[in-house]
Formats: C-alpha cells, sequence, structure tokens
C-alpha cells in the first residue's frame, strides 16, 4: 500500500451549504406571507365571537333585559353589566353584575372599547353591538358588528 492518505471531507463545502440556504429562503417566501394574516384574522374571529348574538356581551345583555325588562340605555352602556346604572329606577332589579371582570377590561382584541347603542340603529328591537375595528375608525369597513348590513 502506498504512503497516499485518503482524505475525508470533515465538512460541507460552500456550494451544499448556499444550496442549503437558498431552498429554506424559498421555503420562508412561501411560509411567512401565509402566517402573517392569520393573527388579524383570529382577532377578527374573537371579535365576531364576542358582538354575535351567542357571545358573551350578548348573553350577559339578555340576562339584564330578563331582570330589569329592557338592555340599558345607550348613555348608560355596557357599564351597566358591571354597576348599577344611574337612570335605572327601580335598582331592586337589578342582580348584576352581569360580566365577570371590571368594565375596564372589556376591550376588544385591538385593546378599544366595545360600541353599544339601544334601541340599535339597525337591530331596531334591541341593540346595535360593534367593534371598531383594526384601524380603529368607527363606520369602516373593517368594523366587525352583530348585524347583516342592508
Amino acid at each position: 500500500m502506498s504512503r497516499k492518505l485518503i482524505r475525508r471531507r470533515a465538512g460541507f463545502t460552500l456550494i451544499e451549504v448556499l444550496m442549503v440556504a437558498a431552498i429554506l429562503a424559498l421555503l420562508a417566501a412561501f411560509a411567512v406571507p401565509a402566517l402573517m394574516g392569520t393573527g388579524e384574522k383570529a382577532r377578527v374571529k374573537l371579535a365576531k365571537a364576542a358582538v354575535g348574538r351567542n357571545g358573551p356581551i350578548a348573553k350577559a345583555l339578555d340576562q339584564y333585559r330578563f331582570d330589569v325588562g329592557v338592555y340599558p340605555e345607550t348613555d348608560d352602556g355596557l357599564q351597566a353589566l358591571y354597576e348599577v346604572p344611574s337612570s335605572l329606577d327601580n335598582e331592586e332589579k337589578w342582580e348584576g353584575p352581569y360580566m365577570d371582570g371590571a368594565y375596564e377590561e372589556l376591550q376588544d382584541p385591538w385593546q378599544n372599547e366595545y360600541q353599544y347603542k339601544a334601541p340599535g340603529d339597525f337591530n331596531e328591537k334591541s341593540y346595535d353591538l360593534w367593534s371598531i375595528g383594526p384601524d380603529s375608525d368607527d363606520g369602516t369597513d373593517d368594523d366587525v358588528k352583530n348585524w347583516l348590513e342592508r
């Protein structure tokens, strides 16, 4: 046998490393845009669940109406679910609080207050409940509402 040593490769070549980096960059180019919108979609779904007819706010408003006889007035707003409203003529009917926590904690996924109006402009026999959405501007297309557009 000759004295030549067989050289073994100890690492990767530059071309191999660049090929792996290119493949990872290609995968990221497809994956990142797909994942970017999921957080915002999840927030919209949370807001829809909160303002929807079967959501926790709606259930609390319905229980308030069952006890008091009417939905809270617009001026009292959703705070009436936590504290006896000053406009209530018979405070003994109020059996609240109707929601856990504090009123200040009742915020949409974008940290804005939920909007409330009773009787509603769209739900004339009950109330309108909505979130002003991710742009924090009321009356825009991204608002999350408890009514269907007419």
